[in-house]
């Protein structure tokens, strides 16, 4: 199968190789996917690159995590997938060797799941890593119906699947962004209030939005930096669900700024889930992407924010288009050209 790969972690255009691998073998509890696209995340960038001590677990290292296509091959132990069913994978490359950017996969059955019709396989391959995160951090605290919240990037790959999955929950959604461009997307995704928080201070507007109360929740993509704005915006008894802090990945932490209001301080770490709490996620990620249950009436179908597509021979292209900051949103691989 056509693949690109790594040998050794360094810049993408040194160390991403792109050529012919070995088919994986296929157990009895496993699904082969042929791969349309692949979802490419940072978390997939900071791996080549061994961001914050991360070691080059195996000797040869197809990236990504993410992506969608067709079930092409089911195991003899396999129930619930059948061959040529529309899926989209997630955790493919989390402590194992070959992810999806690739022109097929082999995974376990419960990294596979069903992709209804209407949402493209662009976006399916988008879905992982944004949505398991985005549920999280939105719903680990309960109910989000009738809530205010803020989510801070909401032009990013998971603030703009957080902002979808908090208008399915039913939530008033605030968002930041930091360009007019940016606005265009997170005002597509559904947002009732868009910021750009370079034009105008964001926590006097939140504020202003909340009559002086404040947010329920917030969703954290920049933890160490927008401190000040969580102190200033977050309510009594409120919850901050945080997913990152590349800008300040050793902040210092107000202990009793968030002690003296009651506040949860939430880390979200998707890869890890509890067993309960992802099966909940992917239940209500169905849910949402088949338009069941809590959808609300005109609501369009799911969608990715989806910036630029690669070749799988344009990988090296895509990871430096990602690390560059250049991208809205999300970027995918076209596998199977």
């Amino acid at each position: 199968m056509k693949a690109a790969w790594y040998e050794r972690q360094g810049l993408a255009r040194e160390v991403i190789q792109v050529g012919e691998q070995p088919r994986q073998p296929l157990g009895e509890l496993d699904v082969r996917v042929r791969l349309a696209f692949s979802g490419l995340n940072p978390s997939d960038l900071k791996r080549r690159v061994g961001f914050n001590g991360q070691p080059h677990a195996f000797p040869t290292i197809i990236p990504n995590s993410d992506g969608a296509g067709h079930i092409s091959e089911v195991g003899s132990k396999v129930t619930g997938h059948a061959v040529g069913d529309r899926v989209w994978v997630f955790n493919a490359q989390w402590k194992r060797p070959f992810g999806t950017n690739a022109q097929e996969v082999v995974l376990p059955s419960r990294l596979v799941q069903p992709l209804p019709d209407r949402v493209d396989l662009a976006d399916g391959a988008c879905i992982g890593i944004p949505a398991l995160t985005a549920h999280r951090a939105l719903f680990s605290d309960g109910p989000i119906a009738g809530k205010t919240l803020l989510i801070q990037g909401g032009a990013g790959a998971v603030g703009h699947c957080a902002i979808q999955l908090a208008l399915w929950g039913g939530a008033r959604v605030i968002t930041t962004v930091s360009t007019p461009q940016k606005a265009k997307h997170a005002q597509k995704a559904g947002a009732h209030h868009i910021i750009n928080y370079k034009e105008e201070d964001a926590a006097e507007k939140i504020l202003s939005l909340t009559e002086g109360l404040g947010v329920d929740r917030i969703v954290e993509v920049a933890f160490g930096q927008n401190l000040p704005t969580t102190l200033k915006v977050l309510r009594p008894h409120g919850v901050i669900s945080c997913y990152a802090s590349d800008l300040q990945p050793m902040p210092t932490l107000p202990f009793y700024a968030f002690m003296m209001k009651n506040q949860t301080l939430r880390w979200v770490f998707m890869y890890e889930l509890l067993p309960a709490d992802l099966q909940a996620a992917l239940s209500d990620i169905f849910l949402w992407l088949a338009g069941g249950e809590a959808d609300r009436p005109g609501l369009a179908p799911p969608y990715a924010n989806i910036d630029k597509s690669f070749s799988l021979d344009d990988t090296a292209l895509a990871h430096e288009y990602l690390e560059s900051g250049a991208a809205t949103g999300n970027v995918v691989i076209a596998t199977d050209l």
